[in-house]
């Protein structure tokens, strides 16, 4: 019984493995793949393809591939695929006395959507604030738009602060985790469907590595150093 056990912890490891899809993405790709099916078998060939290629197009949006997390205790990688438009010295979310840096990611709707732990540390806070839903861009959308922000305690103590902000087409912030878990550096934290951005606050005497513009990926790109 324990042998069958391991074997089928086994397949399912292969299987994930084998996909690389998130799973709040299951519930889209079934109904894209069921519509196809249905018009082939109803030999409606023309919306039979675009049903194919919708559901291709579904695919490639949740696809979540496996990325190397460095082994360096020292450093923080990027939380969300995209690109930089912000890197600057800021104050902490609410906290305008405690000064910071930072780095503001933006997603594309072509873009992984999976977001990841920059760093270790305890979940001392989840809050989901609602808001509007201007261009995630805009500097602006970081306190105007429905956001969940999310605060880590890193094992030195420290404070590091990431914001999930929803965007003009984005209206669904998803995260797995709750107030009290320990993630570990690259772990997969949730997604924002549809094109969005996150924000990282970190302390301010953090050594950031990126620069505006510049394309990370997420739990692969460092973005900073803590010291």
């Amino acid at each position: 019984m324990e042998k069958l056990t391991e074997q089928v912890h086994s397949l399912s490891v292969k299987t994930r493995d084998r996909i690389p899809v998130a799973k709040e993405g299951y519930p889209f790709i079934f109904f894209a793949a069921f519509f196809t099916l249905i018009t082939a078998i109803l030999h409606i060939t023309v919306i039979a393809f675009a049903g194919l290629g919708m559901t291709a197009l579904v695919l490639y949006f949740f696809r979540d591939p496996h990325r190397i997390v460095s082994a360096d205790p020292e450093d923080v990688v990027a939380p969300a695929d995209g690109f930089v438009v912000e890197v600057k010295e800021s104050s902490y979310p609410e906290q305008p006395a405690s000064p910071c840096k930072k780095i503001g990611i933006f997603m594309t709707i072509f873009d992984v959507h999976v977001n990841r732990a920059p760093c270790p540390g305890r979940i001392l806070k989840v809050c989901h604030q609602p808001g509007k839903f201007i261009s995630a861009q805009k500097p602006s959308a970081s306190i105007q738009n429905e956001r969940n922000t999310v605060i880590l305690e890193t094992p030195k103590g420290e404070k590091v602060v990431l914001v999930q902000v929803a965007g003009l087409i984005a209206r669904r912030i998803v995260f797995w985790f709750e107030e009290g878990d320990y993630v570990q550096k690259g772990d997969r934290i949730g997604m924002i469907r549809f094109g969005s951005r996150v924000d990282l606050y970190v302390p301010a005497g953090w050594n950031i590595k990126v620069s505006r513009g510049q394309r990370v990926k997420a739990g692969e790109t460092l973005i900073c150093k803590m010291t």
